[in-house]
């Protein structure tokens, strides 16, 4: 183990909540430490998204501690803590089990404790493993991720074969760390990538979606892709992207990949993601002219286009069909005097759809539209927004009632209203 006083992270980056829980349960006697990506972000100067914590106080122990906290999991059992619009994960110290032991007579699920040695050997990445003690300001080192954050590697804790049969999606975790942080694959890592890539078939497509998903977030997705598509986790991941990389226009298709990257992403929801992933595919290989009218029905009908998003990539079926109603509609901004000769119902009709806001993001990507138009439509569709805050609601059509006939062909008087609210 090295312990290391006062290493160089921010410490006025760490949220003050994490620190507040982790003082409240070392006042108990609890050894416990901020844990995982946290550590390695501030070590790298990174301000952290959210941050981990771990400790030897059982799930109901830290319940009984900490306020608004909450145990959950079943195979997994760990404790979210909400504070305002934050949640932290608090995980107890776990270990493997050992040779010597029946596991009849041990919890349910993964629910063996240990000490925090124990559970930094469980962990995937070495620059995954670290602890810092925010109270006492030390960093704990068992796993050498100091030296790999300094050598800037990514290794895998243990025999990498080994660890990636135990779960292949760390194939693609340590695919994403290393494009994320801009570190090098450790040789041993890097080769049993590639010897395990055909263990990915093998795991559940929720999975697979998520890190595809994760994948695009990146800053330069289109380089985390080729190099899955290099060391054949592509073929395995997405047979269909692996053949584009090899097309005529894989180069366009990469160049569209990089601009993803280059969003802005706040609030962007998974179906914005799979939606600009569906966009640079239709415009490398399908339907290259922006301009051009596309129908929603004769996309979705291909069948192999559907393949890809259904089985391949995961996409729900309303993330499906909002990207290529997007597509439509796109090609629909650039016949901007047809649209101003509609009336008020028509033109509501078109900036209520809504695949508006990624047909917008999509037309800016390919430049069919001029300053003149692109300001036109973002300022209709704000004003819009700014009518109804709560999101435009679309206009109800009823059918007229048609009057029921009477023996003789008169109407049927309607019932009063007091007969209606007696009912």
């Amino acid at each position: 183990m090295n312990v290391t006083q006062k290493p160089h992270l921010h410490q006025d980056w760490i949220d003050p909540h994490a620190t507040g829980i982790v003082r409240a349960l070392q006042k108990r006697d609890f050894t416990t430490y901020l844990v995982g990506g946290c550590v390695r972000d501030l070590l790298l100067n990174i301000q952290p998204k959210d941050y981990d914590i771990a400790t030897n106080a059982k799930p109901d122990e830290v319940k009984s501690i900490i306020h608004r906290a909450y145990v959950i999991g079943k195979r997994f059992r760990l404790v979210l803590v909400r504070r305002e619009e934050q949640q932290f994960e608090v995980a107890t110290f776990r270990r493997d089990l050992r040779e010597d032991e029946n596991r009849e007579n041990l919890p349910e699920g993964d629910n063996i404790f240990g000490t925090a040695e124990e559970d930094s050997q469980r962990r995937d990445f070495t620059i995954n493993a670290l602890f810092y003690d925010p109270i006492n300001d030390q960093l704990i080192d068992y796993a050498e991720g100091l030296s790999d954050l300094e050598n800037r590697w990514v290794r895998m804790i243990g025999d990498p074969m080994k660890r990636l049969a135990e779960d292949p999606i760390r194939i693609l975790r340590a695919l994403r760390l290393k494009h994320m942080i801009g570190f090098a694959l450790d040789p041993d890592l890097r080769k049993a990538m590639q010897e395990m890539a055909s263990t990915l078939q093998a795991t559940v497509l929720p999975r697979r979606r998520e890190e595809i998903l994760k994948l695009l977030r990146l800053p330069a997705p289109d380089a985390a892709f080729l190099e899955a598509y290099d060391l054949g986790i592509l073929r395995q991941l997405s047979p269909t992207m692996a053949d584009a990389m090899e097309h005529e226009n894989g180069d366009v298709f990469l160049q569209l990949l990089r601009q993803i990257g280059q969003t802005d992403k706040t609030g962007l929801s998974p179906a914005d993601w799979f939606g600009l992933l569906v966009h640079a595919y239709v415009r490398a290989f399908m339907q290259t002219d922006p301009g051009a009218n596309t129908r929603a029905r004769e996309v979705l009908d291909n069948e192999g286009f559907q393949k890809w998003m259904r089985d391949e990539l995961g996409m729900f079926k309303f993330e499906q069909a909002l990207a290529v109603k997007a597509l439509h509609v796109e090609s629909l901004l650039s016949r901007r005097k047809e649209f101003q000769k509609k009336g008020e119902r028509r033109q509501r009709a078109l900036l209520t759809n809504d695949a508006f806001p990624m047909a917008l993001r999509f037309a800016g990507r390919d430049y069919c539209l001029s300053c003149e138009d692109h300001l036109y439509w973002n300022e209709k569709y704000e004003r819009l927004k700014t009518e109804n805050p709560m999101g435009p609601a679309r206009p109800k059509r009823r059918r007229p009632r048609r009057p029921r006939r009477n023996g003789g062909g008169a109407a049927k008087a309607p019932a009063s209203d007091d007969a209606s609210a007696r009912s």
